[in-house]
Order: structure tokens, then C-alpha cells, then sequence
């Protein structure tokens, strides 16, 4: 049997220590080897709870350790590029939780050095592993509603705390660029294409998009509609229309077993969708492509696009009064 892959942790921010680390810890081919925190008692905690064999007081020497293989980055958005260019730099393969960066620019430079030092990068886009993400791209390829005239997808929660690292310009917060960027992702990969225009409004708060609207047209004639924000909830929705036919999902980006709604020819039909532990399967994915070579569900230049289009959105955000 192939020996587990090591992973060191970057931060023992909270996205680690409730869905990453217990994923890693479940996946049959990867083990919690290494963790950094400058906090004491955070690196105390995460060993008892997740029985880390190492652990670190700084992020370099986590990196200077030869055993560690493969490095989750779930630090703030703006400190991604330079965590993940000193992690291949080392030699490391990485899982950068996304945003991957916050320019494209940024994000090209982080593949180039993958690619130059011969590394795994990957965008911590959990639902994209999930059987729902799976299932969706099946019926669109299988043309169960034609060509797609139309998606609307949503991503919010409600965030209260005003110290919250996503609500800090500084650290690269707002709504986009924290669940505003599944949508995103999401119409990009149905479309695969970038919008040849784009109209926004936005609800400012400390700097950052509090919560934000946007409408791209696409040369194919499609005409996209996505929704995020930190002050209210929401089921998670997305809508796919087409010309044959439309696609609903609720728990668009969850791992629950709600079924996919096709209504196509007069007809509903709910399309089961097993359960699973989406963030176990992006470990384990990434894990098995860091022992066996392969690829990823997904390209990780789909990150430059998706930079790209969260840049165009909060440009044309900003040119729309702000209220």
C-alpha cells in the first residue's frame, strides 16, 4: 500500500481546523504531518485534536522540512501569492485556498513557478469535486438542456463581526472575492469563456463589498446573474437555462444529497445526487495526483480567468454609485 502523503498546514485559521485538516485526516491517501501558527496555543490545540507529528512557530520552517510533501494555504487572501510562492519554492505541492490570488497577473506567476519547479498547484474550489459539480457538468455535456442562455448563481451568508478578516481591505476581504468567487467559478465552468461585458452594484462597508450583484453578457449570447454578499442567507442556488431546458440546484456548492431538477419537454425530473464529503475528495484528488501524477477536475488556469472577472466586476462596481 502507498504510504499516505504528508501535508503541512500554513495557519490554523478556521476553514483548517473545521473542514481541511478533519478531510485530511479522513482521506485514505493523505496523513496531518506538519502544522505552523505563531499562536502556541493554537499549535497546541491543533496537535492534540489532529495528532500533527510536527509543528512549527513559523511558516519558513515548516518549509525548510523535507518530510512535509504537500502544503494547504488557508491564510488571508492577500498573503496567497507570497505563502505559495515560497512553498514551491521549496519544493512543496500546494493546495492555496481560494481566492487563488487577487490579480491575474499574481496568478500566473504562481502557476509559472509550479510548473518551472515541477509541483502540484491546485484552488481550494471544494465543491468542484462534489458529486453535485460532477453530476451538473454530465447533463450540460450530454445537452439534457441545449445550449445555456442563462445562469444565475448565489452565494451569501450573514457576518456580523466587523474584525473578521473578510471584511479587511488590507488582507484582500469582500464578499466577491470570498463566496462571490463560486459563482464565478461556477458560470466559468459551464461557459468556459470570459464576459464581453459586465454591469455591477455593490454595498460598501469598511472598504470592502458588503455585499454585491452583477449581470456579464457573453459572446454566445448568454447572460449571466450572480449574487453574494455578507448580510443575509441563502440556499446556495443556482440556475441554469437553456434552450431545451432548465437545471436548479439548491446546495449548489454543498456536498447534501438534493437532487438536481431538470425540467426539460413539459417535464420534471429530480436527478439524484449521492451525499458526500466534498472536502475529503479534493484531498484525496489532490493527494492521489501528488503519488500518481494526473490532473485535477479542473485546470488551475481557470484561477486567472476567474481573477480577471472578479477584477472587471469590482471595477464596474465602482463606476455605479455606491450607496
Amino acid at each position: 500500500m502507498t504510504r499516505p502523503v504528508r501535508w503541512g498546514v500554513l495557519g490554523y485559521a478556521g476553514i483548517a481546523r473545521n473542514q481541511v485538516i478533519p478531510a485530511i485526516v479522513e482521506a485514505q491517501n493523505a496523513a496531518p504531518f506538519a502544522v505552523a501558527s505563531r499562536s502556541r496555543e493554537k499549535l497546541d490545540a491543533a496537535v492534540r485534536k489532529f495528532g500533527f507529528e510536527r509543528a512549527y512557530d513559523t511558516y519558513e520552517a515548516l518549509l525548510r522540512d523535507e518530510d512535509v510533501e504537500a502544503v494547504y494555504i488557508p491564510l488571508p487572501n492577500a498573503l496567497h501569492k507570497e505563502w505559495t510562492i515560497k512553498a514551491i519554492a521549496a519544493g512543496k505541492h500546494v493546495l492555496c485556498e481560494k481566492p487563488l490570488a487577487l490579480t491575474p497577473e499574481d496568478c500566473e506567476e504562481m502557476i509559472a513557478a509550479a510548473e518551472e519547479k515541477g509541483v502540484l498547484l491546485g484552488e481550494a474550489f471544494m465543491y468542484r469535486f462534489a458529486n453535485r459539480a460532477m453530476k451538473l457538468q454530465e447533463l450540460v455535456k450530454d445537452g439534457a438542456i441545449g445550449e445555456i442562455r442563462s445562469i444565475y448563481a448565489s452565494h451569501r451568508f450573514v457576518l456580523n463581526d466587523s474584525g473578521d478578516i473578510r471584511v479587511n481591505a488590507a488582507l484582500g476581504g469582500g464578499s466577491l472575492w470570498d463566496v462571490g468567487c463560486y459563482p464565478v467559478n461556477l458560470i466559468g465552468m459551464l461557459l468556459d469563456a470570459e464576459p464581453v461585458s459586465v454591469r455591477a452594484e455593490k454595498l460598501d462597508f469598511q472598504g470592502v463589498d458588503n455585499a454585491l450583484s452583477a449581470v456579464l453578457r457573453y459572446e454566445s449570447g448568454a447572460l449571466c446573474t450572480l449574487s453574494c454578499g455578507f448580510n443575509g442567507q441563502c440556499a446556495l442556488l443556482a440556475e441554469i437555462n437553456g434552450t431545451k431546458g432548465s437545471l436548479i440546484l439548491t446546495d449548489a456548492f454543498g456536498d447534501s444529497d438534493a437532487p438536481i431538477v431538470l425540467r426539460a419537454g413539459g417535464r420534471e425530473e429530480k436527478v439524484p445526487v449521492p451525499a458526500c464529503h466534498r472536502y475529503t475528495m479534493e484531498v484525496e484528488s489532490f493527494s492521489d495526483c501528488v503519488q500518481n501524477g494526473g490532473k485535477l477536475p479542473y485546470d488551475v488556469r481557470e484561477s486567472v480567468r476567474s481573477a480577471r472577472i472578479i477584477r472587471r466586476i469590482l471595477k464596474a462596481a465602482e463606476e455605479s454609485p455606491a450607496f
